[in-house]
């Protein structure tokens, strides 16, 4: 059975281009035999948070709150992919991740950052290591960094250049670890159901 894997990304600007690596994480995901479904929080839309998922009465939660709550609880394992803003997180990421809690529970996660520049959004990768840690999920150690994002993807999401060689060639020993981990926490789950 193939692995249900989210794809989490979360720029809101209107000329991203972020999207062309979240798009290629996707297409090679499946390549492999994944089930990727791309989140893009932009076109989920949830407001700024007020409240979280858990705090709404059971079927009383904004349907698309709801909808997304459902995908999370039902997945295997997120990868993130995640742009820098002056050292920073996202917003329209970091609000989407904050509706939830208990949902992202006991399931690894995986981190892809990208910025115009060459540090390739290293800083907010390791931001948000320590978010998704707090937040209940396995990090795996494995990263990818892209950047500068525009030269190492074209407008199709085909990798150019050397950041894009580059990519290609992390690609698939960090998509091992992604299913290791992955592996790890489906037998852990059906072992022992967690306590929610």
């Amino acid at each position: 059975m193939p692995n249900k894997i989210l794809v989490f990304y979360g720029s809101y600007r209107r000329d991203r281009m972020g999207i062309r690596l979240a798009d290629y994480l996707v297409a090679q995901l499946k390549a492999r035999g994944d089930d990727a479904e791309l989140i893009d929080a932009k076109a989920v839309g949830l407001p700024m948070l007020d409240r979280m998922y858990k705090e709404y009465d059971p079927g009383t939660a904004p349907p698309a709150m709801e909808t997304l709550a459902q995908k999370i609880k039902a997945a295997d394992a997120f990868l993130f992919v995640v742009g820098e803003y002056n050292w920073g997180y996202q917003p329209g990421l970091k609000n989407l991740t904050d509706h939830f809690l208990e949902e992202w529970f006991w399931r690894p996660a995986a981190i892809a950052s990208y910025s115009a520049g060459r540090l390739a959004g290293a800083r907010s990768n390791f931001l948000w290591h320590g978010t998704l840690s707090e937040m209940g999920m396995a990090v795996i150690s494995s990263t990818l960094t892209v950047g500068p994002i525009g030269a190492a993807l074209d407008s199709s999401g085909a990798p150019t250049g050397e950041g894009g060689k580059a990519l290609a060639d992390s690609f698939p020993r960090f998509a091992d670890d992604l299913a290791w981990w992955t592996a790890a926490a489906k037998a852990q789950r059906a072992a022992k159901a967690p306590p929610y």
